[in-house]
């Protein structure tokens, strides 16, 4: 099925980021010991119409980020090019999407080849990131959102139900939780977003854009109602993971002034957080803590609800953010 172009296209500029004195991003830790990238432009081949802002081709045509990375090593000298492209999930990502989503629900056992292949399946909302022309075929990023409802009977669902019920100690929240998982499921979306740590921060707002206009799109693109039913979502429920300050339950506890009570593992995390209608988090095991810059922090398990109405204000804070100097 044809793709509609996205309504509108912004230009990509590198800036320094800026994170709000709560809390930091991983990806702002990780500046100071992983290369630093800068953004140098945004393309769209084979654009077949403009508009006065111009526009961009969702899926049928890629959109390509052209990114410049200054390496470590000198002796690899100057600057080595690559362009990011957005494109369809297919099955030929499925070890990569698999990798990324290793660790998604910590170290438990679960049908995590199952929950690939719906991602992979449901090729009208979702994108995976990769590298323009690249022969490995690597894989930085996947986003996806899947109802809960229309795959409720597969494995790897009732094990992701299962294991977020198991994991919510809280009972007011785990009774919220028991609803989106149970009598409203065919309303609520998954929504899937993992990466490598040192992706571009730049991508994120046309990552997110292109995921919710893709959902809004469904609502009318799809071929049958069930299926444009299945993408009207009244809320989302994320699972992410963050780092929490082993003191911040303890107030003026804190080691530091510059220590911040919790660490995002995603900048955007922050803004979904401030946005929840609920959130838990739980210990994680699956990684362990090595940098030294989170030597006072735990690994958290962090689960998300936010309710759609809310995602309009979260992509323009995420454009906020992003562009913020």
């Amino acid at each position: 099925m044809p793709r509609k172009p996205t309504r509108r296209r912004r230009s990509l500029i590198a800036r320094p980021l800026t994170f709000a004195p709560f809390s930091r991003s991983l990806a702002h830790l990780h500046s100071t010991f992983m290369p630093k990238h800068q953004m140098l432009g945004s393309k769209v081949p084979g654009s077949p119409s403009h508009n006065e802002g111009g526009a961009v081709v969702k899926k049928t045509s890629k959109e390509k980020i052209e990114q410049s990375e200054s390496s470590e090593e000198e002796e690899f000298g100057g600057e080595v090019q690559a362009d990011f492209a957005f494109f369809d999930p297919k099955p030929d990502d499925f070890h990569g999407v698999k990798i990324l989503l290793q660790s998604y629900l910590d170290n438990t056992e679960w049908d995590l080849s199952g929950f690939v292949d719906l991602i992979l399946e449901q090729t009208t909302v979702g994108t995976v990131v990769k590298i323009e022309d690249d022969e490995d075929n690597g894989l930085f990023s996947v986003v996806s959102a899947l109802n809960l409802g229309r795959y409720k009977d597969h494995k790897c669902i009732a094990d992701l139900k299962e294991y977020l019920l198991k994991l919510c100690l809280e009972k007011s929240i785990k009774g919220d939780l028991r609803v989106l998982l149970g009598e409203q499921a065919h309303n609520v979306g998954l929504l899937v977003s993992r990466r490598v740590v040192n992706l571009p921060p730049q991508l994120l707002p046309p990552l997110y854009d292109s995921l919710f206009d893709e959902i809004s799109w469904a609502t009318e693109d799809e071929p049958t109602e069930e299926l444009r039913n299945s993408f009207c979502f009244n809320s989302y429920v994320l699972v992410s993971k963050m780092y929490k300050h082993k003191n911040a339950d303890k107030k003026n506890r804190l080691s530091s002034d510059s220590e911040e009570a919790i660490i995002y593992v995603n900048p955007e995390d922050e803004i979904f957080h401030k946005l929840s209608l609920w959130s838990f988090n739980f210990p994680f095991h699956a990684e362990q803590v090595t940098a030294r810059e989170l030597k006072n922090y735990r690994p958290m398990g962090l689960v998300m609800a936010v309710e759609a109405d809310k995602i309009s204000t979260f992509r323009e804070q995420l454009r906020s953010l992003i562009d913020e100097p």
